[in-house]
């Protein structure tokens, strides 16, 4: 694929969601029924909803998804994943590099369907912060704050000192990779082999929205919050 220049003004930014079929530890995760709907739905129509988004990629190994999306998200594409990246311990980044191959764009945004609190808005400042910075950065990469008391494996304090007790509001924040948005273009994925580029941006995010689906107890609070939420709003979209 030959990169294109980047437009600062109107960038072509591809969504990418990757999908695995089988789950390790919540079976069929990703289409379980989630507010009501598949789960995969609630961030595939954040993205959709996105205008600076042109286009939305579901890369998966799963028939179930793609006959699904291909009838509920006609405007989404969808990709097979190949045979050689459908183990569950390949690298995310050798399945970017796949899916980035077959679709070009001036930059990739990359989530993921556990991440069903994600909202669009969310997802337009994010693009946005990094266009505003991108002369200083290459890419970008969600994080959660974190202004608690944190020990390594070996018992020692990582960000405070326990002669001096702050209070935990006081203490300097560190910030968690919270998985949920990742900006980057092909160029530097290619070079490092990996969506954080060598000058990469924070970008923080609510903690509450940052929530990540990874078991079944993940499930049930994301649901909790999200149908709390939306019950705010005036109901489910």
């Amino acid at each position: 694929m030959i990169g294109l220049k980047l437009n600062k003004d109107t960038p072509h930014i591809v969504a990418i969601v990757p999908m695995r079929h089988c789950s390790e530890r919540v079976t069929g995760k990703n289409f379980r029924l989630f507010a009501g709907k598949p789960l995969y739905h609630r961030i595939v129509s954040s993205l959709l909803a996105c205008s600076e988004i042109c286009q939305v990629v579901i890369d998966t190994d799963s028939d179930a998804i793609r006959e699904d999306a291909q009838e509920c998200f006609p405007e989404v594409t969808v990709l097979a994943r190949p045979d050689h990246l459908r183990d569950g311990l390949t690298p995310m980044n050798d399945v970017l590099l796949n899916t980035t191959s077959q679709r070009e764009a001036d930059l990739y945004l990359q989530t993921h369907s556990t991440n069903p609190l994600l909202r669009t808005a969310t997802l337009s400042r994010a693009i946005n912060t990094f266009l505003d910075h991108q002369n200083e950065h290459d890419s970008l990469f969600s994080v959660k704050r974190l202004q608690t008391r944190l020990w390594d494996q070996h018992g020692k304090p990582v960000n405070h000192d326990p002669d001096v007790l702050l209070r935990t509001q006081d203490l300097p924040p560190v910030f968690e990779e919270n998985s949920c948005i990742y900006i980057f273009d092909r160029e530097s994925l290619l070079k490092r082999n990996n969506r954080i580029g060598a000058r990469p941006l924070m970008f923080e995010m609510d903690a509450t929205e940052s929530w990540d689906i990874d078991d079944g107890a993940d499930f049930q609070i994301a649901e909790l919050l999200y149908l709390n939420r939306e019950d705010e709003r005036g109901g489910l979209p």
